[in-house]
């Protein structure tokens, strides 16, 4: 991975089950998963684009669960890291999710590629004597 990589934002599924926030309607946002908590500036960053937006989402926490994100971060690599997906229920076989759910995550990713330098990037930048 290139230095200059300095976020990493996983796209991937939000588990709906038993336990979980997250449903097949919204988008989810993992706060934590089996590898440690992720950014908590790039999880409020999503949220409050997500509700300036009026985009229906959850935050969760999969504790059985790893991204590729988590990954990246196990390999050395000093990002900030997000995981956001639609809730899908079951995972590896016949997932189930509503278009509603993929429509909200394929707006917010959206919204997201079209915003410069967000104020988490500033403050990790500083703190870790990027440009």
């Amino acid at each position: 991975m290139s230095p200059e990589v300095n976020e990493y934002l996983a796209l991937d599924i939000g588990i709906v089950g038993p336990g979980q926030r997250s449903n097949e309607q919204e988008v989810s946002f993992c706060a934590m998963d089996s590898s440690g908590p992720y950014d908590r500036g790039f999880i409020n960053f999503f949220v409050e684009l997500a509700e300036r937006h009026g985009i229906p989402h959850k935050i969760d926490i999969f504790p059985y669960y790893k991204s590729n994100a988590s990954a990246a971060l196990a390999s050395g690599h000093d990002l900030i890291r997000g995981l956001i997906g639609p809730g899908v229920d079951a995972s590896h076989s016949l997932e189930r999710t509503h278009i509603d759910s993929v429509h909200h995550t394929v707006r917010l990713l959206h919204l997201y590629l079209m915003t410069s330098s967000p104020a988490y990037l500033t403050q990790y930048e500083s703190r870790n004597g990027k440009k």
